[in-house]
């Protein structure tokens, strides 16, 4: 939540910015604080940039910052004055901004997913764009299959699940695991129903469910993931992985070009879906928004106690 801080701190320089970690408290005497817990805090001081990182037991002297109004509560009227300059970037732990519905976020999905659909019925689609693309696949691949698609499609959505072990993620770990639980929900149900309706022939086989496709769907569902999830930068190596897939769908003759957009779609709309109920699943979860850590291990006088949070 360093962005909600820092925007604090933008609209009001002169106050002190605290950042607890997870199992970390700040113990306040007077003028001074000091660090207890597991972990460690951030300490952003007035005409300071960056943060003084605390570790467990550290201490500092506030009265040294020499902004003793720092430490005094909001006034009704400043309160009001920050709730204006903040506007729009208020975290509300039900509903962040990445879990929030915009109706633009429908636009790349719905897009994908009617050309692809349109694709899927069209027989001008199939003679013009199909068959020339499945032609020059064939020519590339000289009958040969690699199938190496078969588990490189679940690399994003378990890079989602377990980059946030050593990268600086936006939701903590029991919330990652409802995304992608909620996501994939969301990608069989939409593809399969899809697959059953649609009932397009495959180009190597008489089955009649290669719209759209599924592996690719799941790849781009863990793409979309990844990219929200810890920026664009491992986003981009996410979609990279998701479209390699893709390819290999056509290079294997397994799906048509139009099968690979309705997977896109659908990945991407499934992740899409797997934030938007992410608010409802903390609510009858009980689960801290940020909450990194299933089980915690505490030392008491009779040895130790082991919680496990769920």
């Amino acid at each position: 939540r360093e962005a909600d801080l820092l925007s604090f701190l933008a609209a009001a320089p002169e106050y002190v910015g605290l950042g607890i970690d997870e199992s970390t408290a700040v113990l306040v005497e007077r003028d001074s604080i000091r660090v207890a817990g597991l972990s460690r805090v951030a300490l952003y001081l007035p005409g300071r940039e960056t943060p003084l990182w605390l570790q467990s037991g550290a201490g500092f002297d506030l009265s040294s910052v020499g902004h003793p109004a720092s430490l005094k509560p909001l006034t009704p009227a400043q309160e009001g004055e920050l709730v204006s300059a903040l506007e729009g970037h208020l975290w509300d732990p039900d509903l962040n901004s990445d879990e929030r519905f915009r109706p633009q976020q429908l636009i790349a999905p719905a897009a994908l997913l009617s050309v692809g659909t349109f694709g899927a019925l069209s027989p001008w689609y199939k003679e013009h764009i199909n068959a020339p693309v499945r032609s020059w696949a064939q020519d590339l691949s000289g009958g040969r299959r690699l199938g190496f698609d078969d588990w490189i499609q679940y690399v994003p959505i378990l890079s989602y699940a377990g980059l946030g072990f050593g990268v600086q993620s936006r939701h903590g770990l029991p919330e990652r695991l409802c995304v992608t639980a909620t996501a994939y929900a969301a990608q069989g149900l939409l593809t399969n129903a899809l697959k059953y309706s649609v009932c397009e022939q495959r180009p190597d086989s008489d089955a009649r469910n290669a719209f759209p496709s599924g592996h690719t769907a799941t790849a781009f569902m863990g793409a979309e993931l990844v990219r929200r999830e810890y920026g664009p930068w491992w986003g981009a190596g996410a979609y990279a992985v998701a479209t390699t897939t893709a390819l290999m769908r056509l290079y294997n003759d397994r799906h048509w070009t139009n099968d690979l957009l309705g997977g896109a779609a659908i990945g991407i709309l499934s992740a899409d879906i797997g934030f938007w109920l992410l608010p409802l699943e903390r609510r009858i979860l009980h689960i801290n928004p940020g909450q990194q850590r299933l089980f915690t291990v505490v030392p008491t006088p009779y040895g130790i106690a082991v919680a496990c949070v769920f």
